[in-house]
């Protein structure tokens, strides 16, 4: 989503904000930036992020491969690549948001889903083109 089209939904937010604020209500922080301990940890995190984009990126380019000259092969190594890097980083939107949400189940998601992404890449080492 592109920065102009996430005007509308900041700009609800802020409108919803002031009505609650106005009716005397408590507005509670939708993003719960206060777990974060340090500037090394938002700043990790934000590696991270863009760890997962450089990683999306390898698949893009992989799926581009397989349409392009039909390989299965590279179909497998863009969804590994997809699944280990993408699923991370959609899980770690849930974290941010749900400030009671066990990390150990969490991470433990993640950890399942990088194992099947590089099952599947080790499948298209193997496999025959």
């Amino acid at each position: 989503m592109s920065a102009l089209a996430s005007i509308p939904l900041v700009a609800a937010a802020v409108v919803v904000d002031a009505v609650a604020a106005a009716a005397g209500e408590a507005v509670p922080p939708v993003l719960q930036l206060d777990q974060f301990d340090s500037t090394a940890e938002v700043l990790l995190q934000t590696a991270e992020f863009f760890g997962a984009l450089l990683g999306l990126y390898v698949a893009y380019q992989a799926y581009r491969g397989y349409r392009r000259n039909d390989s299965r092969p590279m179909l497998f190594i863009a969804v590994g690549f997809a699944v280990i890097m993408g699923v991370p980083a959609l899980l770690f939107v849930p974290v941010l948001f749900v400030p009671g949400l066990p990390l150990l189940g969490v991470q433990s998601v993640i950890q399942a889903f990088e194992i099947v992404g590089l099952l599947c890449i080790i499948y298209a080492l193997r496999m025959e083109p």
